[in-house]
């Protein structure tokens, strides 16, 4: 899958499982607790309401106790094909703000992930691109694109690992 544009982060990954299972762990707190988020973080959901105009807030700890938390705004939902959402870094009340570490990063990107299954195996196919940025935030965001591919691959290792254990 190749990018739009320059500033689109574009990530496939095969996971080993079928495609209603994968998207039950994108889409239910009972799994992703276990597995979303960086290596080394702890998952909290605070609020989970997987439809349109719904949210996703959660937090994240790493292992000193510093907690980062993030929002979802989900804009379609066509299950257990695809989910379009915004994202972006909240503060413990679902309010959306800069990113701490990285001032200029987007305040939201729009996101478009698809599960496509395939000999019992699902392609996921995530796609995201600045939302409303400044041509300062997309860069930004393109600059971060490797920092994000192997943040996104070690998540999904974590995922391919919680599987194995159901």
């Amino acid at each position: 899958m190749e990018a739009k544009n320059e500033n689109e982060l574009v990530i496939t990954r095969t996971i080993n499982g079928p495609r209603d299972l994968i998207f039950k762990a994108f889409t239910e707190a009972e799994h992703l607790k276990h597995w979303w988020g960086p290596v080394g973080f702890e998952l909290k959901v605070i609020t989970l309401d997987v439809r349109e105009g719904g949210t996703f807030h959660y937090s994240m700890k790493d292992a000193k106790g510093q907690e980062t938390f993030g929002l979802f705004k989900y804009k379609k939902i066509n299950a257990p094909e695809s989910i379009e959402f915004t994202n972006g870094f909240a503060d413990k009340d679902g309010n959306l703000i800069k990113n701490a570490f990285l001032p200029v990063f987007p305040l939201e990107v729009y996101n478009i992930w698809k599960f496509t299954e395939e000999n019992g195996k699902t392609i996921l196919s995530l796609r995201g691109t600045p939302y409303n940025a400044s041509a300062e935030e997309e860069k930004a965001f393109a600059d971060m694109h490797a920092g994000m591919n192997q943040g996104f691959g070690g998540t999904f290792d974590q995922l391919e690992t919680y599987l194995k254990t159901l």
